[in-house]
This record gives C-alpha cells, sequence and structure tokens, in this order.
C-alpha cells in the first residue's frame, strides 16, 4: 500500500507543489484576459477543467518519475492511478460538452431576442461618428444624431430607443445584431458626419438588424443651414423603408445655424451630468440667446440648467427656481409645444411649488405633444410615485426601462419608487442594474443600502453598501441611521453633526429623517419644517418613506403633511391622467 516514505521518496509533494503555483498564475492571467476582453466565461470553465486534468496527470508523472528507475509499482496502484485518470477524463469530456451545448442554445436563444421589423417597427440612432479633423465637433455629430432620434420618436407607430441606450455603444467595436440584441430593435441607423465650415456632408444607413442587411443609403452633402431639411429627408426615408405610414410627416423646426450648434453644445455639456458642466452650458445657453433671443430651445435649455442647480443644491432653491421659471415660461410664450419647457415646469410645480396638480396638469399636456416623450412619462412617474399612488407609477417605469434599458436612471428611478413602495428585493435588484450600467452612478448605493436597513433589517450590509456611495450628503445621512441601528450611539451622533455642519442649510430635509429614524420627534419635526419653508426639493418625499414611520401617530404629522400639499384629503382631490404611452 501507499506510504509517507514511498510518497517522500517519488517527490510527488514537490510535484504537486509546484504544478499548483503555475495552474494558479495561468489561471489569474486567463481570469485578466477574459475581464479585458469580454470573453466568454466558457473559456474560464475551460481552463479550470484542464487545469484538474492536468493536476491528475501530473500526480501520475511524479508517482514514475519522482526517483527515476527505482519505482516498484504494485498491481493496487497501478489500477488506483487508472480509475483516477478514467474518471477525470470523463468529468472533463461531459464538462466540455456541457458547456458547448450551453454556449450554442445560449447563441440560440439570443437570436430570437431579436424583433423583426413586420412584427415589432422599432429602432436605435447610434450616434454619428465625427469624421471632421476638428474633435471637439464631437458635440455636432452627437447633436445631428439625438436631433433624428427626437424627430423620429414623434412618429407613434415606430418604437425608437432612447438616447442614453443608443449612446451607451459609443467607442465599442460592436457588431450591428449585437447591439440591437442588448437594445432589443428590428433596425439600427448609423452613419457619419463631417464638418467644415458651412459644410456638413452627413452619411446615413438603415441595417436590418437580424442579419445585419443594408436596407437603405445615402448621403447629403449641404450647407449648415439646410440641416433641418435634411433631417426631415433621413427620418422621411427611414420610415418609408421601415413601411410605417404617417398620418402627420415629422419635421424639424428651422433655426439659425450658429445657435443651433451652440444648443448642440451646450446640451452636450449638461449632459456630461456634472458641476462644471452645467455651469458651461449656462453660458453656452446664454450667448446663443444673445444673437436669437427668441430661440425657444435655448431658453427651455437654459430653464433645465437652473432645475439641476436646484436638484444639486449649487444654487439656493428659491434663487434657482426663479431663474428657471422665468426662463422656462418665456420658452412657453414662444413655442407653445415645447416640451422641454413644459416638463420642466412640471418638476417645479412639484419639487417647489407643493401643488401636485399644478405638475399633473403640465406632464398631461407634456404627453398630449409627444405621448412617447420618455422624459414626461419619466416625470409622470415621479409625481404618481410622491403621492402613493405606486401601483400606476411602476407600469411607466418598466415602459422606460423598455424603451431606455442602457440608461441607469431608468432602473435607478424605478427602484426609488419600490422603495417607498416597500419592495425591498425588487428595489435592490434596480439599484443594482443601475450600478452594473454605470458602476459609480450616484445614488444606487443609498437605495440599496436604506433598503438593506429598513426592509432587511441589516444595518451591518447597509454600512458595508454605503462607504461606495459618491455622494457624500447620502453616505453621512446613512452612517448616521446604521450607527444607530447598530446602537453605536457616538458614531451615529458624529455622522448626524457632520451632516448639519456641511449640508444641513442647504439639504434640512436628510436631517430631519435621521432624527426621526432615531426616534427624536421634536428635532424631526424642526428640520423638516425647515426643508419646507426653504422648499428643499427632497421634502416631497418623505410622506411615503419608511423613515418617517415614528411620526406617523404624532399630533404635528397631518398639519406638516397639510404644509406640503401631501394631507390624505389633498392626496384624494388630486386628479392626474395617466394616459397609455403609444408604444
Amino acid at each position: 500500500m501507499l506510504t509517507i516514505r514511498q510518497l517522500r521518496k517519488r517527490k510527488v509533494a514537490q510535484w504537486v507543489l509546484g504544478y499548483t503555483a503555475v495552474a494558479w498564475a495561468l489561471l489569474q492571467g486567463v481570469g485578466l484576459l477574459t475581464d479585458t476582453y469580454g470573453w466568454s466565461p466558457t473559456v474560464m470553465r475551460a481552463g479550470v477543467a484542464l487545469s484538474v486534468l492536468g493536476f491528475l496527470l501530473t500526480l501520475v508523472i511524479a508517482w514514475f518519475q519522482g526517483e527515476r528507475g527505482q519505482q516498484k509499482v504494485t498491481r493496487l496502484e497501478v489500477a488506483l492511478i487508472a480509475i483516477v485518470v478514467l474518471v477525470g477524463g470523463a468529468w472533463l469530456w461531459q464538462t466540455v460538452r456541457s458547456t458547448s451545448e450551453s454556449a450554442v442554445a445560449s447563441r440560440t436563444t439570443v437570436d430570437t431576442d431579436i424583433p423583426t421589423i413586420e412584427k415589432d417597427p422599432s429602432i436605435a440612432v447610434l450616434p454619428l461618428e465625427n469624421m471632421s479633423t476638428d474633435k471637439e465637433q464631437q458635440y455636432f455629430s452627437d447633436g445631428i444624431s439625438e436631433e433624428l432620434l427626437n424627430v423620429l420618436n414623434k412618429v407613434p407607430e415606430l418604437r425608437v430607443i432612447a438616447r442614453t441606450s443608443s449612446f451607451a455603444f459609443k467607442g465599442q467595436d460592436l457588431a450591428v445584431p449585437e447591439i440591437a440584441r442588448r437594445l432589443h430593435v428590428a433596425s439600427i441607423l448609423q452613419g457619419s458626419v463631417r464638418k467644415s465650415g458651412n459644410r456638413v456632408p452627413i452619411s446615413v444607413q438603415l441595417v436590418r438588424a437580424i442579419d445585419g442587411a443594408q436596407l437603405w443609403v445615402d448621403t447629403y452633402d449641404r450647407n449648415l443651414d439646410d440641416i433641418f431639411r435634411v433631417q426631415d429627408e433621413i427620418a422621411a426615408s427611414v420610415v418609408d423603408q421601415l413601411k410605417i405610414k404617417l398620418l402627420k410627416a415629422p419635421t424639424v423646426k428651422p433655426v439659425d445655424p450658429r445657435v443651433y450648434a451652440m444648443v448642440l453644445q451646450a446640451q452636450a455639456l449638461l449632459d456630461q451630468q456634472s458641476k462644471e458642466g452645467r455651469a458651461q452650458a449656462l453660458l453656452v445657453f446664454k450667448q446663443a440667446l444673445s444673437i436669437a433671443p427668441n430661440e425657444a430651445r435655448a431658453w427651455a435649455g437654459l430653464g433645465r440648467v437652473y432645475v439641476n442647480q436646484s436638484i444639486y443644491s449649487e444654487l439656493p432653491p428659491a434663487e434657482a427656481a426663479k431663474l428657471a421659471r422665468e426662463a422656462l415660461n418665456k420658452a412657453l410664450r414662444i413655442d407653445p409645444h415645447n416640451v422641454i419647457a413644459i416638463t420642466g415646469l412640471a418638476r417645479l410645480a412639484a419639487d417647489f411649488d407643493f401643488d401636485a396638480q399644478a405638475a399633473a396638469d403640465y406632464n398631461r399636456r407634456a404627453l398630449q405633444i409627444e405621448p412617447n416623450n420618455l422624459v414626461a412619462i419619466n416625470t409622470l412617474g415621479i409625481l404618481l410615485s410622491n403621492v402613493g399612488r405606486f401601483d400606476e407609477a411602476l407600469p411607466l417605469y418598466d415602459y422606460r426601462v423598455a424603451h431606455d434599458p442602457a440608461n441607469p436612471t431608468a432602473y435607478n428611478n424605478r427602484g426609488i419608487t419600490r422603495y417607498y413602495a416597500r419592495q425591498w428585493d425588487a428595489a435592490i435588484d434596480d439599484f443594482r442594474s443601475a450600478l452594473r450600467l454605470s458602476p459609480a452612478f450616484v445614488g444606487a448605493h443609498t437605495g440599496i443600502a436604506s433598503s438593506l436597513l429598513l426592509g432587511k433589517r441589516d444595518a451591518r450590509s447597509a454600512l458595508r453598501e454605503i462607504e461606495a456611495e459618491p455622494d457624500e450628503a447620502s453616505k453621512l445621512q446613512l452612517r448616521a441611521l446604521a450607527f444607530h441601528a447598530l446602537a453605536r450611539a457616538r458614531e451615529s451622533e458624529a455622522a448626524t453633526q457632520e451632516l448639519i455642519r456641511r449640508y444641513g442649510e442647504a439639504q434640512p430635509a436628510l436631517v430631519g429623517l435621521v432624527y426621526s429614524y432615531r426616534g427624536d420627534r421634536d428635532a424631526a419635526f424642526m428640520w423638516l419644517d425647515e426643508a419646507a419653508s426653504i422648499r428643499d426639493p427632497a421634502v416631497t418625499s418623505v410622506a411615503f418613506d419608511a423613515l418617517t414611520d415614528p411620526l406617523r401617530d404624532d399630533p404635528r404629522w397631518l398639519p406638516f403633511l397639510r404644509k406640503i400639499g401631501y394631507a390624505p384629503d389633498q392626496l384624494a382631490a388630486i386628479r392626474i391622467e395617466v394616459p397609455k404611452p403609444a408604444m
């Protein structure tokens, strides 16, 4: 029989240790390459299987080569080695076979996920490639792409994927069928722009997603002031190729070409979702208005900047709301159908005026103009969630996710509503989906931590989760909450005081929620009342937040709700029309 002495003589341990070190290093390398280049998990599984078989073979080699020429192998030992090799080989064969079958099945399943034009007239407009020598002109090609998308989105019979999801594949070397598979669309519009002075050559092609076949291709070489007609022509050609009968052909309203380019640039800056981007966008919008004081899109964009500066506490809420309202109303006086301005006023009505009915009226107006407008649909979802009508809000978010599947905000907003509805597991799933799309997404870790703390009563996991949150105010708030739940009073108080010192003046609602959870009702109402008095936008979300459960039997709760327009009788009086989107 095998003995320790025999194993030592044949140096089996040395062989095994050496092989293990080499195999581990190779698997680490394979793992790194798999993550870097997006290789299939099959590669790693095959590597592990081969490593196991190699280990078995190493044992055999070690046994016969450990003490060269002196081995005396018994029949039993030979039989044992043969059994080990046979079992290992059979296992490897089954692993490779099942992996291959799974890959084939996966490919078969995935291919069926691409819809056909006949059954699902749908399209994604990929960002047009900037062929100009000036790379700073990227905003222009992106803007043209977005304009085309907006024009096509006005076709009721056509399902158009939103900008955020379409642009998510910018710079990625993916085949059209793969992009279509991920976005679940039947067709792709792609092309290039080469802006040179006042000349704007545009090349576009419409591709059938399921097989990559080119349905239509054309090139337009026009002056900048003719760009609007080009957009109309492209949209009409796309619609014709998709065999959609229009009740009314979409058109683009012409504007001064210089102003048009500035608006595109400002929109690109605003879409950076940074403080610096918003500040620069503000300047460019103002520059555009100095040239064309009656350009509605520039006024609407200016109002959008101020609304965002209010949300991110870059301006005092009252000042930001005043400036936003002036700009948005100016846009509507020029163009009563400007949906950006209308949805901006809806947000002001809900978050600053505490007037849910006015917000609902603005949303209804926006959706009458553009039934498929995702901004309006999202704003209506927020409003319904804030007034506790979660069952009506969630289908709107489902619609947005379906039309904007690569947008982390779509998942995050649905997660927020599920959090308020106390659907903890579903909320966590949505927040994690947002993070998979954007690992640095602001607010998603807060949503997960809050759901873990309040829904799962898991303060330790919540505390670990919140450390990854980029927003420092939310991080401090959740630390204060989690430390309190863990009976770490000193640390909870320290986090609370730091929250007050840094953010109490601009975001008092956050502080009020901490004191509510900690059971300090007097302090909670003091801070929530302050939030209501300065029109903190976050205060409208506290009515259904689980953090305010300790306040609901307090006699001060109902007067507070009435102050922000969320008392039960006030909510019951709100008439919100929830139209079904066209697609």
